[in-house]
C-alpha cells in the first residue's frame, strides 16, 4: 500500500475518532455530580438574594438573622465552584475584582456578590440613635497607639499598633462605623463586640486611663467628651468606646509583643492576620505565640477548626473543609478572603499617617 493511501485513512481514522467540531468530551461521573452540584448551589444563591431584595423593598418583616441564609448560599456557592474545578481545571477562568481565587470564583457571577453585599449594607445599617464619629478610620488608629504607649511601647511599635487595629476595623465590617449584624444578635458595633466583651474592656480601660491622659491629654479630653455622649446608651454603638473597649477586650495586653512579632512576621499583611485571629481563636494563637515557632505552630481542635470555617478559613470546597489539622502557615495562606480588607486598611493608613 502506497505512503499517499496510508496517510489518507490515517486521516479518515483521525476524522471518525475526534469529537465533532465545537463538542466537548463526555464528562466523567465525578465531573457531573460537581456541575450539577455548582449549578444547584448558584441556583439557591439567586433565589435567596431575590428573595431578600424583595422582602426589604416591600418592607416586608424580615426572619431573625436575615443574613445566615444569604451567608450560607454564597460559601455554597464557593464551595461548590471549588469542588468543580479540582476536578474541572479547564473551569477556572479569568481574575474577579473581589481578588478572590480564581478557582473558588467564576468572575461571571461578580454582579450577584456584588448584590451580596448591597443587602448587608442595608440589613446592618446602625440603628437610630448610633453615635457616628466624623473621623473614624483615625480614631482606631488615635485609639490604638495611645493604648499601645500606655502599655509600655515605643513609638514606632504603638504605630505598629495603630495600623494593624485599623486592619481589624476593616476585617470585622469593612470600615463601616457602628453596623449591626445580619448574622448574630450578640456581635454588634464598629468591632463587633458582644455585651460582656464591651464591658470588660471599659474596666480595662479605666485602669490605664490615667497613663493615657499623662501621655495625650488630647485624647484622653475627647474619651471624656464621647463617654458623656455615650451614657445611658449601648457604648457599642458609639464609635469611639465601642472600639476603645473592643481593642482593651482582646487586643491590648498583646500590644506588648509586638517588637518581637514584627521580626517574625515582618509582612504587615501577616501582622493583622495574626489579630484578627486573636479575635477568632485567641487561645491556641496566644499559645502559638508562645511555643517559638509561631509558623510551624499546629492545632488540631475539631473546635478550633470550626471556629476558622466559620470566619471564612478553610471553608470553600471538599479538600478544605475535610482537613483535620493545619499549622499557622497555613491557615496564614488561607485567609485570602481577609486580603483586600487589610489592603484597604495599609492605604487608608496611608493617607492619615503620611510618611
Amino acid at each position: 500500500m502506497g505512503s499517499r493511501r496510508l496517510a489518507a485513512l490515517a486521516a479518515i481514522a483521525f476524522f471518525i475518532s475526534a469529537p465533532a467540531n465545537g463538542q466537548q468530551p463526555a464528562l466523567t461521573a465525578r465531573q457531573s455530580e460537581a456541575l450539577t452540584a455548582y449549578d444547584r448551589a448558584l441556583g439557591d444563591f439567586k433565589a435567596i438574594l431575590s428573595k431578600r431584595r424583595r422582602q426589604i423593598e416591600a418592607k416586608e418583616p424580615l426572619p431573625n438573622l436575615p443574613g445566615q441564609a444569604l451567608y450560607l448560599a454564597r460559601v455554597a456557592v464557593i464551595s461548590t465552584y471549588k469542588d468543580l474545578t479540582d476536578v474541572m481545571p479547564s473551569r477556572i477562568g479569568r481574575p474577579n475584582k473581589f481578588e478572590i481565587p480564581p478557582a473558588y470564583l467564576d468572575a461571571d457571577i461578580e454582579p450577584l456578590v456584588d448584590e451580596y453585599g448591597k443587602l448587608f449594607d442595608i440589613m446592618e445599617a446602625p440603628p437610630p440613635g448610633a453615635q457616628n464619629s466624623p473621623t473614624p478610620v483615625k480614631d482606631v488608629v488615635d485609639l490604638a497607639v495611645a493604648i499601645a504607649r500606655a502599655k509600655g511601647l515605643a513609638p514606632e511599635h504603638a504605630e505598629t499598633a495603630g495600623r494593624i487595629s485599623l486592619g481589624l476595623f476593616f476585617a470585622e465590617t469593612n470600615g463601616k462605623q457602628n453596623v449591626r449584624n445580619a448574622r448574630s444578635n450578640t456581635y454588634m458595633g464598629s468591632f463587633q463586640t458582644g455585651p460582656s466583651e464591651d464591658r470588660n474592656g471599659r474596666r480595662k480601660w479605666e485602669k490605664i486611663k490615667s497613663d493615657v491622659a499623662a501621655l495625650d491629654p488630647a485624647l484622653s479630653a475627647r474619651d471624656d467628651k464621647e463617654e458623656a455622649r455615650a451614657r445611658g446608651t449601648d457604648h457599642r454603638f458609639n464609635h469611639w468606646t465601642n472600639v476603645r473597649n473592643g481593642l482593651m477586650n482582646a487586643h491590648a495586653d498583646l500590644f506588648r509583643e509586638i517588637p518581637g512579632i514584627v521580626k517574625t512576621l515582618p509582612d504587615p499583611i501577616d501582622q493583622m492576620k495574626l489579630f484578627q485571629l486573636i479575635q477568632i481563636v485567641p487561645t491556641p494563637t496566644r499559645s502559638a505565640l508562645r511555643s517559638g515557632d509561631l509558623l510551624n505552630y499546629r492545632v488540631s481542635s475539631p473546635t478550633v477548626m470550626k471556629y476558622l470555617r466559620n470566619n471564612s478559613i478553610f471553608a470553600f470546597g471538599q479538600a478544605d473543609r475535610a482537613r483535620s489539622s493545619a499549622s499557622y502557615r497555613e491557615i496564614f495562606a488561607a485567609m485570602w478572603l481577609f486580603n483586600r480588607k487589610f489592603e484597604r486598611a495599609m492605604a487608608q493608613y496611608a493617607e492619615i499617617k503620611p510618611r
